[in-house]
């Protein structure tokens, strides 16, 4: 019921953005159920049918990408202050945000099933002069069993993937401190002595004792009887704290007080770039033989996409430090920042859109000319994959933004004019579409080439 209530209270924006998620749902389902009635039509062509619920996998895939995009969006399921008071705690949220996701794939699975009934000519007459009665086995009776399953396969596979993915986590680090060997080889948790260069080497002293009443030395070192330098030694034993007189440890934020460290270079450029380049070679080891193997082919695209998702962080991450490059202005350095912070963020989903793209122009490039293999199944299943695609690049987009309320936020008050946040927007637009549009073509053409000559 609260699931009901806040699909129901949503903005515009996110009811959009959920419509997009059953269409591309009901697609898919339409997809699902054209491979059973190929197969209910034609018990022959086994491994035929077997083939087109294979090539399914693709847009579902692609549907339950943009279906976690959605759900990370949703603004309605995001944790604020005060919810977990009213028992609408991280697991309670993320509860209601699988169940949305499970609605709104759903209700495009009831709609992909009612127009493929109709289709059919279940529901009314047969429409169309029945052209689809040999793709859809019209005449034949559906077996229930078959078409549930086929229908549950999506809602039951993005809701499972938006638990695991918004799972509620344990923002403390894990405490890695390990087993240590106490006397004669027992293991015990006896605290480390200092020796005597410790405070040489790292400015540091062990924790001083008490005196005793009478003003001796509690122990025989005297240096861990010792008061601190007035001057400037470093007070503790991890010398965070600052000087009084400009020693070494001046201007040392103290424990607990430093700045987050900013987020460092994605680490799967050079991996992506070695996929990336065993795609191709599979494509170029396929092109030796006429007619080109197409599992080998079909692998090295597989491979292809899935070094360009992930090289794809990296590499916006790479097109941040060049806007930044070469004495930046304020412009230019606000559109590397925040291209740097949202790599990770933006660059997954872009690298799907250019390995869906890449797809697109080769197998144009391989088929001069209409081709009879793309019929309207062909064509569905290539608007959702490229639909899913754009749409979760946009969503990701949005999400971006929502993360970076609060800077632009504190720009606007700071005196930043509106407008040149819309031009640094529009700068990183145009320096990843400089960045990717030529290497998307570049990887489609190298991906062809072997196999048109």
């Amino acid at each position: 019921m609260l699931a009901l209530r806040l699909t129901r209270a949503a903005r515009p924006a996110v009811q959009l953005r959920r419509l997009l998620v059953a269409a591309a749902s009901a697609g898919t389902g339409f997809l699902l159920l054209s491979c059973l009635g190929y197969a209910l039509n034609h018990p022959e062509a086994a491994d035929a049918a077997a083939l087109r619920l294979a090539w399914c996998a693709l847009p579902l895939a692609a549907t339950v990408y943009l279906a976690l995009a959605v759900a990370r969006t949703d603004p309605g399921t995001r944790p604020r202050p005060g919810l977990s008071a009213v028992g609408l705690g991280p697991a309670r949220l993320m509860a209601v945000s699988a169940l949305t996701t499970a609605l709104s794939c759903a209700l495009g699975s009831a709609l992909a099933l009612l127009f493929f009934l109709h289709l059919r000519g279940d529901l009314t007459g047969m429409p169309f002069d029945g052209a689809a009665a040999d793709v859809l086995a019209a005449g034949v009776p559906l077996p229930v069993p078959a078409t549930a399953t086929l229908l549950a396969v999506l809602p039951a596979t993005a809701t499972t993937t938006v638990a695991v993915a918004l799972r509620p986590k344990d923002p403390r680090p894990p405490a890695r401190g390990g087993r240590r060997a106490g006397r004669f080889g027992a293991y015990g948790d006896a605290a480390k002595r200092e020796t005597p260069g410790t405070y040489g080497r790292f400015r540091a002293r062990p924790a001083a004792k008490p005196l005793p009443a009478d003003g001796g030395a509690a122990g025989t070192d005297a240096h861990a009887t010792a008061p601190l330098p007035a001057g400037g030694g470093a007070a503790g034993t991890d010398g965070h704290e600052a000087a009084p007189g400009g020693g070494p440890g001046a201007g040392t934020p103290a424990p607990g007080a430093a700045p987050p460290a900013p987020a460092g270079t994605p680490a799967g450029l050079p991996w992506g770039v070695a996929l990336v380049a065993a795609g191709l070679t599979a494509h170029a080891y396929a092109g030796r033989s006429d007619p080109a193997p197409s599992l080998v082919v079909l692998l090295g695209w597989l491979v292809t996409a899935t070094g360009l998702v992930v090289a794809s962080p990296g590499l916006t991450h790479l097109c941040g430090l060049l806007l930044q490059a070469c004495r930046p202005g304020a412009l230019r350095l606000l559109a590397g920042r925040a291209l740097t912070t949202e790599a990770a963020r933006i660059g997954r989903p872009l690298g799907v859109v250019c390995a869906v793209a890449s797809a697109g122009c080769a197998t144009t490039a391989l088929y001069d000319g209409p081709a009879p293999a793309f019929g309207p199944l062909s064509a569905l299943g290539a608007l959702v994959v490229a639909g899913s695609t754009v749409a979760t690049l946009l969503t990701a987009a949005v999400e971006a933004r929502q993360c970076r309320a609060g800077t632009t936020a504190a720009l606007l008050r700071l005196g930043a004019p509106a407008g040149t946040l819309r031009v640094a927007a529009a700068l990183r637009a145009a320096a990843l579409l400089a960045l990717f549009a030529p290497l998307t073509l570049a990887i489609a053409a190298l991906s062809v080439l072997p196999l048109t000559r």
